[in-house]
């Protein structure tokens, strides 16, 4: 019990919490930690498997992936319309681990898995961004604009202490258990967060001023009205920008070092372990920023500061590239640029919804998080390959181009920031 009392007084000390919100911090970054120790046990077998198809393809694997987004958005978009989000929150959960356990039968079945691994791919690149959208739709939900800057970095540090598990996780058992077995972890984890979850909205209906708790009432609205919402909303449609240059960044790195992986580490099981351990040596570095520093800068410094920090980081580090392209370089921007993102601009980019309707936390959020975001993928891997055959650029050529988009993401994010202060501080919703 002492022990206990301890490690809330250091955790309200560091994050600077306020009386009644312990219980729901630490239930959401519990949330939060099984949630991505689930997905981190999967991304190095899915990262694996899509070198595995080969590199060639993984453009067509994207196309498959934002395929699946198109049928899944308005699908969610009917779902959290009709149900109360305690009936589709966790049904949404229930769904995917009925699924991996579906694929764990299949690659366990067969001889040839070649075909499943495609699919096994795309699924995970649409589970991926589907449950933790929906987790930071309901954070957005439960906390408002003056919580978000102080807890956030802390709830997002469940994250990286989740990554860091997972990716230990992979790495010490893909070689004796097979990664294929791995499966059933992942599916046994996600499943847990169910409770979490439920507890999470117990706790809510019991904090002061909820009134008749309108939240616990289907949101109502059309299936397509995430998509209509980021159209007709400057604000929104910023943030869609945001999502999309992001994941263009992502991409860019991503292809490149799928490329140099696919040559350094031939053998897949090899190549799975390597992957997770980049994974875990990421999720320390982040857990160390989320603790002890992000938070506090945050309120000291405003969103607008924190968010352009990474995509400036991001020029430098593609220059880097550009004049050391070597697999060392682009492992060690791909680590630092993973690092900022889960450390400083995920925090920040769910505190922009802060600021909106709950139709839009949970529409149109899912709209930027999963469709645009995946339309990026797509689109830039399909560009990244005419860029290459077309000037026969190389890693150095490709870094500089990737260097000038983030030099756009970081004007956005810039913009976006200021914004989200003015609403902030005049009570305003986009």
């Amino acid at each position: 019990m002492g022990a206990g009392n301890a490690l809330a007084s250091l955790i309200g000390r560091a994050v600077n919490v306020r009386p009644g919100e312990m219980p729901g911090l630490l239930a959401a970054f519990g949330y939060h930690f099984l949630l991505f120790t689930a997905y981190s046990i999967l991304r190095p077998v899915r990262d694996s498997m899509g070198i595995a198809s080969g590199v060639e393809n993984l453009d067509d694997l994207f196309g498959w992936t934002l395929v699946g987004m198109l049928v899944a958005m308005p699908l969610f978009g009917w779902i959290s319309g009709r149900f109360r989000r305690a009936v589709f929150l966790p049904a949404t959960y229930l769904f995917f681990v009925a699924q991996l356990i579906a694929f764990w039968a299949l690659f366990t079945a067969q001889e040839d898995v070649t075909a499943t691994a495609k699919v096994f791919f795309v699924w995970v690149s649409v589970f991926n961004l589907f449950v933790v959208s929906v987790f930071w739709s309901f954070m957005a939900d439960l906390f408002d604009k003056e919580q978000g800057k102080r807890l956030f970095a802390f709830i997002t540090a469940g994250a990286s202490v989740g990554v860091m598990t997972g990716s230990g996780i992979t790495a010490l058992l893909a070689r004796a258990l097979g990664d294929v077995n791995l499966l059933l972890a992942s599916a046994a984890l996600l499943a847990s967060t169910i409770g979490l979850m439920r507890y999470l909205l117990r706790w809510s209906a019991r904090q002061p001023g909820r009134g008749e708790r309108v939240e616990e009432r289907p949101i109502g609205g059309n299936p397509f009205a995430g998509l209509t919402r980021v159209l007709g909303s400057p604000y929104l449609s910023g943030i869609a920008a945001f999502v999309f240059l992001m994941a263009a960044v992502n991409t860019f790195l991503y292809l490149q070092q799928a490329q140099l992986l696919s040559i350094h580490y031939p053998d897949r099981s090899e190549r799975t372990a390597f992957l997770a351990l980049i994974e875990w040596v990421m999720s320390v570095s982040t857990l160390l920023l989320q603790f002890f520093a992000v938070g506090r800068l945050t309120q000291r410094a405003g969103v607008a500061a924190m968010i352009v920090v990474v995509p400036l980081f991001v020029v430098a580090g593609f220059l880097l590239i550009s004049f050391s392209p070597t697999l060392a370089t682009l492992v060690g921007v791909y680590i630092a640029r993973r690092v900022g993102q889960y450390a400083i601009v995920r925090p920040c980019r769910e505190m922009l919804y802060t600021t909106v309707d709950r139709e839009s936390k949970y529409k149109a959020k899912n709209v930027n998080d999963t469709l645009v975001y995946r339309t990026s993928d797509f689109v830039v891997a399909k560009g990244h390959d005419a860029i290459v055959s077309a000037f026969q650029a190389s890693l150095s050529g490709i870094a500089l181009v990737g260097a000038g988009v983030a030099a756009v993401w970081a004007g956005v994010a810039f913009t976006l920031g200021r914004a989200h202060e003015r609403m902030a501080a005049d009570g305003r919703r986009a």
